[in-house]
């Protein structure tokens, strides 16, 4: 029997996904057949991105469109270009590493509205349609750090909690209705925004990138740095009819990294 993940004809939204894990899941789901539309605030990354999943000979229709995830009119314009989507990837960069007693009240809003409101937005936008034509992906790029807490990032964490607990229960709603809706949790992942956040540490404090670089890789089990390429993988099986009896989960892609046995 096979198990090749066919998404042929499926229509595919995947936010901030301009490069890093949201391009990985991205450039899976259109190799696996799905048409794709993409997202990210740099126009020009976007489009090359665009271009670059086209040149891979996918045979799928790739459609950019440039703006920020938490604006309205970006998620209009990402409905606009695809009305009716099978699949929803919900994807955007956190809060940079910070103390907390540093933020502010507007600090605070723009990360629940990044990492918390603008994907409850988008799955309000394209849930009932998914569940009146029997068929829908939700996956929520959210992170380890909802289960392991890492200083600095309590924004980013409360806020992907928050996103995770709201959904929990909705999941369960439309489980009848074929739609299911889950969570993939990376780790240290090889992405221009996770060395961006190591050079910046390094910075901060005065160090060597390469022993802070090696101090983290000390951390995971695996003994190396994720994929995005097998992240999107990941994502692709979420995506797949194989993947309709799993909902409401959180798949921790860590190497790991977390220690827990459940």
């Amino acid at each position: 029997m096979s198990i090749a993940i066919d998404l042929t004809g499926r229509r595919a939204i995947v936010c901030a996904s301009s490069s890093g894990l949201g391009r990985g899941c991205a450039e899976a789901l259109a190799r696996a057949g799905a048409s794709v539309v993409l997202n990210g605030r740099d126009e020009t990354r976007l489009k090359q991105t665009a271009i670059d999943l086209v040149s891979a000979e996918t045979g799928v229709e790739v459609i950019p469109v440039a703006g920020d995830i938490t604006d309205p009119d970006t998620q209009e314009r990402l409905l606009e270009a695809c009305p009716e989507p099978d699949i929803l990837v919900n994807n955007n960069g956190g809060p940079p590493i910070g103390d907390f007693r540093t933020l502010d009240r507007a600090d605070m809003e723009a990360g629940l509205r990044a990492n918390m409101l603008a994907p409850i937005e988008m799955i309000q936008r394209v849930i009932d349609g998914m569940a009146a034509r029997r068929f829908g992906r939700i996956v929520n790029i959210t992170s380890v750090t909802v289960k392991m807490p890492i200083s600095g990032l309590d924004l980013s964490s409360g806020a992907r909690a928050g996103l995770t607990s709201f959904l929990a229960g909705i999941a369960r709603d439309v489980a009848g209705d074929n739609v299911t809706i889950n969570q993939l949790m990376p780790g240290y992942f090889d992405t221009e925004r996770s060395r961006g956040g190591l050079r910046a540490r390094a910075e901060r404090i005065g160090r060597p990138i390469e022993e802070l670089a090696a101090e983290r890789l000390a951390t995971i089990p695996a003994g190396r740095l994720g994929a995005p390429a097998e992240f999107g993988h990941a994502c692709a099986f979420l995506c797949s009819p194989q993947a309709g009896f799993i909902t409401g989960q959180n798949l921790l892609m860590d190497g790991g990294m977390f220690r827990s046995a459940f």
